[in-house]
């Protein structure tokens, strides 16, 4: 008996530490987005290269191109990278060109070395690009106001080369859209308080821009190259400084796509995003480690605890602490992201997502995820 209370003791120890350790994460790291004033700054008007690489995308360039065209903004290019379509991406883009000066189209023929890497056919884009800043979105995204470009560029500095921004997902009926823009919401709040701290770690090529000079001091993708996802959060795990680095999160500088309507979608999508986390720097790698084991042993540490009652009162204060402090820490993020609907289902949708995240880890030990098209 006395070995059962020593071990119980031990086990209630560890957890109060985990709660611990999810506060600090919760209140004083993410919190440093979360309760972060949003203040709009006065657009810089810098000259501009929007940056969209397609494969396959005709019915979303017939659709977001003239989004990204029609912009308020007085000096920019729009740079379509077609990676070998087979469908009628290219005609469609060589139509818009004959209306719109700015439009570009560069093509990317199948390359045996390269086939289907979407890095490559981003560095050629990059290189045809002719203005000094660029800002990145993909095909199947579209700009939340004609502001985006303002909004976005606003952030740069003589000192500020990098600005990571939020790709939001629509809003549409079913759980699982949800639980997709929980996701997106979670991972943009970790993301963006860890840049507010001074140590970035990640973006998303959804709504990403960068001084161009950036991407060639550091060779573009050369050292992760054969990776074929991580062209954007591989590149500003090497290449972003905590100097360096702005955040953006005014609405009008948002980017919308649609959500994956199956899970099984979802699911792959998860594991080509999560494979790439290992190549992150040996810091970025242990504090989300850290983070989500602890997120996973707050589950289940107090499964005997509680069966056994064993400290009952603190176990459950303890679970009440840490539900409020990340309830409000994701919920004044999820205000200034737009996302409130999906704090009502947030205890719910936690759990869910810790377990999809341990079924991506082991199935991406065993198997690649399949990559960009």
């Amino acid at each position: 008996m006395k070995f059962m209370e020593q071990f119980l003791l031990v086990l209630l120890i560890v957890f109060l530490a985990v709660v611990a350790i999810q506060a600090v994460y919760y209140l004083l790291i993410f919190g440093k987005f979360s309760f972060a004033k949003n203040e709009k700054i006065a657009p810089k008007h810098i000259s501009v290269s929007v940056i969209v690489c397609a494969k396959n995308e005709e019915e979303n360039i017939k659709n977001y191109l003239p989004l990204l065209l029609n912009q308020d903004y007085p000096s920019y290019e729009v740079v379509v990278i077609d990676d070998a379509s087979s469908d009628e991406t290219i005609a469609l883009i060589e139509d818009f060109q004959t209306r719109h000066a700015n439009l570009k189209l560069v093509k990317v023929e199948n390359n045996e070395a390269f086939w289907g890497n979407k890095k490559f056919a981003l560095t050629l884009g990059i290189k045809a690009a002719t203005k000094e800043y660029l800002l990145f979105t993909d095909a199947d995204c579209y700009p939340a106001s004609t502001e985006w470009i303002a909004e976005m560029t606003s952030h740069f500095t003589m000192h500020k080369t990098f600005v990571l921004g939020y790709g939001a997902y629509e809003k549409e009926p079913g759980f699982l859209n949800k639980l997709i823009r929980f996701e997106t919401l979670l991972t943009a709040t970790q993301y963006f308080g860890w840049a507010k701290i001074g140590k970035p770690y990640m973006g998303v090529g959804r709504n990403l821009a960068y001084k161009r000079e950036e991407f060639f001091k550091v060779n573009g993708f050369i050292n992760h190259m054969k990776l074929r996802s991580g062209d954007d959060d591989l590149f500003i795990n090497e290449a972003s400084t905590k100097a360096k680095t702005a955040i953006s999160f005014n609405p009008e500088g948002f980017t919308y796509s649609r959500a994956k309507e199956s899970f099984g979608a979802w699911f792959m999508q998860k594991r080509r995003h999560v494979s790439t986390a290992k190549y992150y720097k040996g810091f970025d790698k242990s504090q989300l480690a850290l983070f989500y084991c602890t997120q996973l042993f707050f589950f289940i540490l107090p499964i005997p605890l509680l069966l056994l009652q064993f400290q009952w009162i603190i176990v459950l204060g303890a679970i009440g602490f840490r539900y409020i402090a990340s309830w409000i820490s994701l919920g004044f993020s999820a205000g200034k992201l737009e996302e409130k609907d999906v704090m009502y289902w947030y205890p719910i949708l936690e759990i869910i997502l810790i377990f999809t995240q341990i079924n991506v880890f082991f199935r991406n030990i065993f198997s690649k995820p399949v990559t960009w098209k």
